[in-house]
């Protein structure tokens, strides 16, 4: 699933190629991927001769500002929002190019350009939100998220009152979407990696030291990969079809049995809440 640095990747390439530019129409193809509103026509409608303003990101929501073209005042009046889930990808392309088997939904903006949401795995999904209505109402996620990684809110105070009470391992509360918005599988393990913490540690266990180690090694960690333009591991693509390139630098997630970078151990892989998760089990001994 993409994670903070390939959704804010994919923000970038949003920003660069679609403000400004007036959407005329589009079809949906896919009918549950439109989350709000129940109508795939009342979605392609409302979007229909907006221009968008910005792009946001809110853990791994995409928001999109858009204003009607007949509002002289340039207002922001509405909402695109996604969710690329598992395997979801905006193109942006040209109109005329062959359209993929799993393409969902298609905009079509001025000057034969569209961008396209192609998701092999159908979990993906889209929201229409008019003016009238507040963000967080209709995309009601939103509501759940704790505080991004790079924000002030995120502090070794915060960590500290939202881990250490907990017998669950910091593995899952990384995991866990209320804790740190935008952090999922991959930068977790590379985060415990980079701050000699077990997985499998419970969070009541943590000392403030280990939270300093962490907080400091999610920043670090996040800023490598989206310098790198995120990962690419199966189905991440940016919005002009290009890949990832943090998985070649990665430090344990998909190494398992190859020698850590730093000692030359084994690196293991297990499953953990339901996920792989990848550690070194000298450089993240419990005992350390």
């Amino acid at each position: 699933m993409p994670e903070l640095p390939e959704v804010e990747t994919v923000r970038l390439g949003l920003e660069q190629a679609t403000v400004g530019v007036t959407v005329v129409g589009g079809t949906v193809l896919y009918p549950r991927a439109i989350a709000h509103p129940l109508s795939s026509q009342a979605f392609v409608e409302g979007l229909q001769n907006v221009t968008f303003l910005s792009w946001q990101r809110r853990g791994k929501y995409l928001l999109g500002q858009w204003v009607g073209v007949s509002d002289s005042s340039n207002n922001p009046c509405g909402w695109l929002g996604v969710h690329l889930r598992m395997s979801g990808q905006l193109l942006w392309l040209k109109s005329d190019e062959a359209v993929h088997k799993h393409t969902r939904v298609r905009l079509f903006f001025e000057k034969n350009r569209e961008l396209r949401f192609v998701d092999q795995r159908t979990f993906g999904q889209m929201w229409w939100v008019a003016p009238s209505e507040a963000l967080e109402e209709v995309i009601s996620g939103l509501q759940r998220l704790g505080p991004e990684p790079f924000s002030r809110g995120f502090s070794v105070d915060y960590l500290s009152q939202a881990l250490q009470s907990r017998q669950r391992s910091v593995k899952s509360a990384l995991l866990d979407q209320s804790v740190v918005a935008g952090l999922g599988n991959i930068y977790a393990d590379e985060a415990l990696f980079l701050s000699g913490i077990c997985p499998t540690t419970p969070c009541c266990q943590l000392a403030l030291d280990d939270l300093q180690r962490l907080k400091s090694a999610i920043i670090r960690v996040l800023s490598t990969s989206l310098i790198s333009g995120g990962t690419t591991f199966s189905d991440f693509r940016n919005v002009k079809g290009v890949n990832g390139n943090y998985g070649g630098i990665a430090w344990v997630y998909g190494r398992q049995g190859q020698p850590c970078r730093t000692c030359n151990t084994v690196i293991k892989r297990i499953k953990l809440v339901g996920r792989s998760t990848h550690f070194c089990p000298q450089c993240q001994s419990p005992a350390k």
